[in-house]
């Protein structure tokens, strides 16, 4: 069945004996598939001896792939970095955990660092009071349709947004886009690309409350967050309207509009620490583990890969990247214990606490532009 999920598969990464070997099919966008690579070596050096004997195929492109409408013709299993609700690929960290060289964004654990001492450059309530993007927005129909909302001399949505110049930023070495230095406005939106962004736990971790578009994609660890606790919903289909309403209820209700930016940044600060993004991996390939029927064995292309081997062809920022985020010595704790799994009417509660705080945001939005149409009538 893995070898089902060849098709779109960069790697086939197998692990035997608590050794690693890598087969490569393709290139990958950038170095995605190294930094990935990098990930899982890293984690066994954090957890020595602990991983079981596994093989599983990864695909670094940022669409899913596997139907869930294949569920009747067992769908191959194939590791990504963001899935939807009709799909059925294994959602995996992206690569960026272990730095994006490309753009000069360092490892995780370097950013969390940098971005808590960029929050306190600026108190919330001095911040610019409008809502801020800065991105690409010719990479997808929505991006561009989000531009229509920038200040215009007939309308201002209360959001200020931003073209990334990638060509300019790249020669220059991103030097004058530090994602630590962009928590200067109220509120940061979110909004996908081509699919999930990496720029999502980026925009979060701000203690600006995040505006979070409607999503069709996830990562691995968004379904977990509420709406009103840890971010502000925007529909899609009405964007400008909701980011002014959006925007307007926040300079209005400055304690709740600021406790929502700490929830959300609290959750990306404590709860996707490095630490737990390693429990989250190792917990998530044991279970994979357990549902294989035969030993896997190492294919005859493959080549063993470890921590020198792939650092020692890296140079400038990826063999700078991957010395920082390379976990210097085996833990001293044992991975955390998982919670069991939900029970469905848990897991029923939590969806629809989920939906009811999204349901009453776009209440308040619909009363609030029904008000204005009446004053604007007068």
């Amino acid at each position: 069945m893995v070898e089902k999920a060849r098709r779109t598969a960069h790697f086939r990464l197998t692990i035997l004996g608590g050794k690693m070997y890598v087969e490569k099919f393709r290139p990958s966008i950038q170095t995605r598939d190294l930094f990935t690579m990098w990930g899982f070596v890293q984690l066994m050096r954090l957890y020595p001896g602990l991983l079981p004997d596994l093989e599983l195929m990864f695909d670094c492109d940022d669409r899913p792939v596997v139907p869930a409408a294949e569920i009747g013709r067992e769908p191959p299993p194939l590791f990504r970095y963001c899935s939807d609700s009709r799909s059925l690929d294994i959602v995996f960290p992206d690569w960026s955990f272990w730095g994006w060289a490309e753009t000069n964004i360092r490892p995780w654990r370097s950013m969390l660092k940098n971005i808590k001492e960029g929050n306190k450059k600026t108190k919330w309530e001095d911040r610019v009071p409008y809502a801020y993007w800065k991105g690409n927005p010719s990479v997808c129909p929505w991006r561009g349709d989000l531009m229509k909302c920038n200040a215009t001399d007939q309308n201002d949505w209360n959001a200020r947004l931003y073209v990334q110049n990638w060509e300019a930023e790249s020669r220059e070495g991103f030097q004058h886009s530090n994602i630590e230095d962009q928590c200067t406005h109220r509120y940061k939106i979110y909004i996908e690309g081509w699919a999930w962004s990496v720029s999502e736990k980026y925009i979060l971790a701000c203690d600006s409350p995040t505006l979070l578009m409607t999503l069709r994609w996830h990562d691995f660890f968004v379904r977990g967050m509420i709406p009103q606790q840890h971010y502000w919903p925007v529909k899609e289909n009405d964007k400008c309207r909701s980011l002014k309403f959006a925007v307007e209820w926040g300079n209005n209700h400055t304690a709740k509009a600021k406790a929502i930016g700490e929830g959300g940044s609290r959750f990306i600060h404590e709860d996707l620490k490095m630490e737990y993004v390693y429990d989250y991996i190792f917990h998530l390939l044991n279970e994979y583990a357990k549902l294989f029927k035969y030993k896997p064995k190492i294919p005859p292309n493959a080549v063993e890969v470890c921590s020198e081997s792939l650092a020692c062809s890296a140079d400038g920022n990826w063999r700078k990247f991957m010395e920082e985020s390379m976990e210097k010595s085996a833990s001293d704790a044992a991975p955390c214990t998982m919670p069991p799994p939900y029970e469905d009417h848990q897991l029923k509660a939590f969806v629809d606490e989920q939906a009811k705080a999204t349901k009453q945001v776009e209440a308040w939005q619909e009363e609030y532009w029904a008000n204005h149409k009446k004053l604007s009538s007068r």
